[in-house]
């Protein structure tokens, strides 16, 4: 596929993308094709949708596999990680984006709303960096990029099963940056702030109205602009940069 930023390539690397079927997460697997990455789609249940991203990777030119699996179960994790390796031969980005969220204020959360967001948000990094990590270490190179949210730094009402998911992924990242960081393992973190997606969507007028005040670049960010500050984590270019969380908030939380 043609190149859009040629400073940035990934020509000959295999990268993983967890919740790729749609938003930022497909955003992310284009870029990443963009760049000449062949690229593993994960998704979940969106096979639809998994698929029109992997037909607008394949039509451009690109190499990209669908791999369905839930991140969150031990099983699937060491398959999706597996098929990764059979298809292309090696792995060298795992893009730890696969999340959910069940927002209720903590009185009436269920213990179910708690666990179902840590499973898939926090354990599903966990388990699939976990799998990956001996490939990483065997071939001395590899790149984790972990999908955490400025939520997990500042804490939002509403959200306290989704801010305890994105501030331990924090925590899972600084400790396995520096697990790994003498094999040449790079392991950081985003922190992405008021995106337009579907949840910022979602939002009425008055709402997106009240949070563009707080913002101070007055707008809110996109799916490419988390997708180009992940590209550069990935990239050699950033190999001296490790255990890290960058934020992509228009200075929300400067």
């Amino acid at each position: 596929m043609q190149q859009t930023s040629p400073g940035i390539s990934l020509e000959g690397q295999v990268a993983l993308v967890t919740g790729s079927s749609r938003g930022i997460g497909a955003v992310i697997a284009r870029r990443f094709a963009e760049a000449g990455a062949k690229v593993a789609l994960n998704y979940n249940a969106s096979v639809t949708a998994a698929t029109e991203v992997m037909d607008s990777i394949t039509t451009g030119g690109g190499d990209a596999m669908l791999i369905a699996g839930d991140v969150s179960d031990e099983v699937s994790a060491q398959e999706t990680i597996k098929a990764v390796i059979e298809r292309f031969g090696r792995v060298d980005i795992l893009i730890n984006n696969a999340g959910i969220h069940r927002d209720r204020l903590l009185l009436r959360m269920t213990p179910a709303d708690f666990d179902e967001v840590l499973q898939v948000n926090l354990r599903g990094a966990f388990l699939c960096t976990k799998y990956v990590m001996p490939h990483f270490v065997r071939q001395h190179y590899g790149r984790v990029i972990n999908m955490s949210s400025v939520v997990g730094l500042t804490g939002n009402p509403g959200q306290a099963n989704y801010a305890a998911a994105k501030a331990g992924l924090i925590g899972f990242t600084k400790a396995v940056a520096r697990e790994v960081a003498s094999r040449n393992v790079t392991v950081n973190a985003v922190a992405p702030g008021y995106i337009a997606t579907g949840m910022v969507e979602d939002l009425t007028e008055e709402q997106r109205n009240q949070i563009l005040e707080r913002i101070p670049m007055g707008r809110f960010g996109t799916s490419e602009d988390v997708a180009e500050t992940i590209l550069f984590l990935s990239s050699k270019g950033a190999g001296y940069l490790t255990g890290q969380v960058l934020t992509i908030d228009g200075g929300l939380i400067a």
